[in-house]
């Protein structure tokens, strides 16, 4: 069946339909990821976007179920050049068409993806409609995709209740869902923290009340800044003395609770491949990304907090150290997955920082 993306600049690929036949309106967005297409798809910071593929083929080694990032796919839809019906792969539980049938997911293959990055870069990310009716009308559907937003998508991706992962772990941790990827969790508990899963609206009082060694603010969805509520909770915890360690979306959201802000970018940063380096060390690491806003530097107070990484690609902030306070945020992701796992030694710093913490409050006692 043939399948449109309109651009809210009017611009039409004609392909074929993938996954569920239905239309969708979402922000479209592009990962240059060369594999890990599951673990894109069960991104929850995806919610409210569209992704296309930059890797023109895609679904060759099917779907693994046990490599999935969450519970479900979290994208509108799925944009890619060829998508592979057969898979080959011993792990394999189905093809990517039937898990994106199964949870309902549309999409549309056999487009000139390559012409669509370049749109999006040179003109920024912009909204799209993927849809099966050959007899849309442009001039109604253009309004309908520039006033489309993503809304706040945290309370959509966020867990209902509180878990626990790894009980009776030598270090407490308080994991802030705001749409966490399953690796942060298991990459804690596997350095031996007992980790508790809170959903977003958590109250600070009581994260604060179980008396953990340590926070953790997990990635999430969309415009750090429409989280209101979940930044005045954050600026509590900030003003305690538990360490706290925050990626992605909990960086954004602990920068706007200290006072600074944010902006959205061009097209933003998603895949596997992009260089970020230490300014404490020098060192450049190679890191897994996806998120299309940052910390601005210029609202950025150095008494509250300075840079720590560097984005090598184009400048911009990668990471903030607290002065004065146990906490350190970064923009991308350390446990990766889909990624490299250069950056997987901030989660024993993190450790590291729980136990000084820890020690020293024995001294003082």
């Amino acid at each position: 069946m043939k399948a449109f993306l309109i651009l809210e600049d009017g611009t039409v690929f004609e392909g074929v339909s993938i996954g569920a036949r239905k239309e969708i309106i979402s922000e479209i967005v592009f990962n240059t990821s060369m594999a890990g297409y599951l673990e894109v798809l069960t991104d929850p910071s995806y919610a409210g976007q569209a992704v296309c593929m930059t890797y023109p083929l895609i679904g060759n080694y099917g779907i693994c179920r046990e490599d999935a990032e969450s519970k479900r796919p979290w994208p509108d839809g799925f944009i890619v050049r060829e998508l592979s019906r057969i898979p080959s792969n011993f792990r394999s539980d189905l093809s990517i068409q039937e898990y994106l049938e199964e949870y309902d997911v549309p999409g549309i293959a056999g487009i000139d993806t390559r012409a669509l990055v370049r749109i999006l870069r040179e003109k920024g990310t912009m909204n799209g409609m993927i849809t099966t009716n050959e007899h849309y009308n442009l001039e109604e559907v253009l309004p309908k995709l520039k006033s489309y937003t993503t809304g706040n998508v945290v309370e959509k991706v966020t867990c209902s209740e509180k878990s626990v992962l790894n009980p009776g772990g030598t270090y407490k941790v308080a994991l802030m869902d705001f749409g966490a990827k399953n690796n942060i969790p298991k990459s804690l508990a596997k350095r031996g923290c007992e980790v508790t899963i809170y959903p977003a609206l958590t109250t600070a009082e009581e994260i604060l009340g179980t008396n953990p060694d340590g926070i953790m603010l997990s990635n999430g969805p969309g415009d750090p800044k429409e989280c209101k509520s979940i930044i005045a909770e954050i600026k509590k915890l900030y003003d305690s003395d538990v360490p706290i360690f925050a990626i992605c979306l909990g960086h954004q959201l602990m920068a706007l609770a200290t006072g600074a802000d944010t902006y959205k970018l061009k097209y933003g940063h998603r895949g596997g491949n992009h260089p970020v380096k230490d300014l404490k060390t020098g060192r450049v690491y190679i890191s897994s990304q996806n998120h299309g806003y940052v910390v601005d530097m210029d609202r950025l107070d150095p008494t509250i907090a300075v840079p720590a990484f560097v984005n090598v690609n184009d400048g911009t902030n990668e990471g903030l150290a607290y002065t004065g306070k146990n906490i350190f945020t970064v923009q991308y992701h350390p446990e990766a997955c889909p990624g490299p796992q250069d950056s997987g030694y901030l989660f024993d710093r993190f450790i590291d920082m729980m136990k000084e913490n820890k020690e020293g409050g024995k001294d003082n006692a």
